[in-house]
Parts: C-alpha cells; structure tokens; sequence
C-alpha cells in the first residue's frame, strides 16, 4: 500500500465549503485513493470529469494519456509542481497532454480565487495560449501563500497581449466565480485531499492519481507503467 504519510508531505491540505448554493464539500487531508502493489494509486472508478472543450489544455486530446491537474495559484507545492509538469511535457511530447483545472482554497489563501478568476479571463479574452501564458507569468511572479500584489494581475494582462480595460472589466464582474465553484466541486467528487490533485488518465480508461507534488521521478514511473 501506498505510505500516505508519505504522499501527503507534498499536499497543502484543504477543507472547502463549496459555493453555489453553499453546498457543503469538505475535503480532508488524508489518503483515500485505492493503492496498486507498485504504490501507485489506480482506479477505473474513480468520478473525474471527463475532458471537455471547456478546458484548458496543452497538447492534444488524443494523446496516449491526459494529467489532469487541479491547482492553487498561491499553493507553494503547485508552484512546485507546475514545473514539474513542464518537465513532463517536454519529456514525453506528443504522448501527453496537461488539462489545468481551478482549486482555489480561499481558506488557505485568500488571494487564490481572484488569481484564478483572472486566469479565467485571460482564456476568455485571449484564447487558450494566453491563459497558458498568464498562469505561467502568476506561477513565476508569485512566492505563494498570498504574496502576489493584486495590483499586479493588470500588468500580467498587460504582458500577455490583453487589453488592460476589458480585463479589468472582466475581472470586476465575478462572472468566472460559477465556473470556479463547479471546478472545486468536481475536484471534490474526483478525490482530491489536497492541493495539487492530479489524475493521469490513459486511452485504455486506467486512472492514476498523482498525490501532491510528487517529484518527476515519481511522475515518470507512474507515466511509464502506463505506456507498456
């Protein structure tokens, strides 16, 4: 069995009440996810959204396995993990796909779901490359753990092409925050215990979670076993 003390060290833990009719979700540190003999966790049964056009997504969707990230802009091990994932990416290529969805844990950090609603609008005005672009320029600016000035979220738009007045307006109107909610309620369902929540997904329907930041080492053995 997979140690989960160990998997959860690379976890920021959350306790969600998830809006939208405050539907109450909580999601606890702890590990709950059915463990292979290898030590990864595998499950054809686990409840995740499937990939849709909606999302956001680098690579493409037919390649031979899709990571499904659920993710925290102020959260320290996403800022970790996120170039963990450009690791993979640039390693496996055409085989794999990186699908972005929100996580925001305002009780954790209170600056995560505006930073995450800007994102939004960036893919609203921009297209799905520019809210690849802004997500990276919020990961390489911020040092986590609220420390991104809001005053800086305009200039990021501005850097990334955006015009400034239509993301300002965008950003003011909270019309992402429904969106935002759904993502958070469907991490909920998938599993997640924490931030980063990952689960690989492969053509054949295996489903393999990714728990936290785990270092690329980890990654890759979990990517390689399901390319044999």
């Amino acid at each position: 069995m997979e140690n989960n003390s160990e998997s959860n060290k690379f976890l920021v833990p959350l306790a969600i009440i998830v809006a939208g009719g405050l539907v109450a979700g909580a999601i606890y540190f702890g590990g709950a996810n059915p463990s292979t003999s290898s030590g990864q966790a595998t499950n054809t049964e686990i409840d995740i959204a499937p990939v849709g056009d909606k999302d956001h997504i680098l690579g493409s969707r037919n390649a031979e396995f899709v990571i499904v990230e659920y993710s925290d802009t102020e959260c320290p091990f996403c800022k970790v993990f996120h170039n963990t994932m450009k690791e993979v990416m640039r390693t496996y290529g055409t085989q794999v796909a990186w699908v972005y969805r929100q996580l925001p844990i305002p009780q954790l950090h209170a600056r995560a779901m505006k930073e995450a609603e800007a994102t939004e609008c960036a893919a609203e005005l921009g297209g799905n490359q520019v809210f690849w672009n802004y997500l990276d320029a919020v990961f390489e600016k911020t040092n986590s753990n609220d420390s991104l000035d809001p005053a800086e979220l305009p200039k990021i738009a501005a850097a990334v092409g955006l015009n400034v007045e239509a993301f300002n307006e965008c950003l003011a109107s909270d019309r992402h925050q429904v969106g935002i909610e759904a993502s958070i309620a469907e991490a909920a369902k998938a599993g997640a215990r924490g931030t980063p929540y990952s689960v690989i997904l492969s053509k054949d329907g295996k489903k393999t979670v990714i728990n936290g930041a785990e270092p690329l080492a980890n990654v890759k053995i979990k990517i390689d076993s399901l390319l044999k």
